[in-house]
C-alpha cells in the first residue's frame, strides 16, 4: 500500500515541461478527475466505477512514470499493464477497462481526464501567466461535443 502513495511524488511531465512552477502530482490531478466526476457524473452511469477508475488509471505511472507525446510510448501500454499487475492486480480489471475505453464509464473518464487538464491550464495560465493553449487545444480535441464542453 506505501507504494501506491508515492503517486503522490510523481509530477506531471507536462507542466514540468511547459516551465510551471510548483506543478501538480499526478495523485493530485487524479483527485482533481474525481471531484470533477463527483459534480459532473450522469446519472446514467455507475458513479463509484467512476470514481474507481479515476483513482487507479495512473497508478502504474509510479514505475512508467507521467509519459506525454513528447515521450517514447512505444512500449507505453505494455508497460503500464505489467506496472499495474505488479502494483495493484486487484484494479487490474479497472484499469484496463479505461485503457480500453468502451464503456461509457471508461469513455467519460478519459474525458475528465482531460477536462481536469484543461482546467488546471487555466489555472496556471491566469496564475502564472503562462501559454498552455495547447493542453486547451488538446483537451477540446478528446472532449469534442461532449456535455463538459
Amino acid at each position: 500500500m506505501r507504494e501506491w502513495l508515492h503517486l503522490k511524488h510523481v509530477l506531471r511531465t507536462g507542466w514540468v515541461r511547459a516551465g510551471v512552477d510548483a506543478p501538480e502530482s499526478v495523485a493530485a490531478h487524479s483527485w482533481g478527475m474525481s471531484i470533477l466526476a463527483m459534480h459532473l457524473c450522469p446519472e446514467e452511469l455507475d458513479r463509484i466505477r467512476v470514481l474507481e477508475m479515476c483513482l487507479v488509471h495512473d497508478l502504474p505511472e509510479i514505475e512508467v512514470g507521467d509519459l506525454t507525446p513528447h515521450d517514447d510510448t512505444s512500449t507505453k501500454s505494455q508497460d503500464e499493464h505489467a506496472a499495474m499487475k505488479k502494483l495493484a492486480p486487484q484494479w487490474l480489471a479497472l484499469f484496463e477497462e479505461y485503457e480500453e475505453g468502451v464503456t461509457p464509464e471508461a469513455k467519460f473518464v478519459k474525458h475528465l481526464d482531460k477536462l481536469d487538464m484543461a482546467l488546471m491550464a487555466r489555472i496556471y495560465e491566469d496564475s502564472q501567466g503562462l501559454d498552455l493553449s495547447e493542453f486547451i487545444a488538446s483537451a477540446r480535441e478528446v472532449i469534442g461535443e461532449t456535455h463538459l464542453k
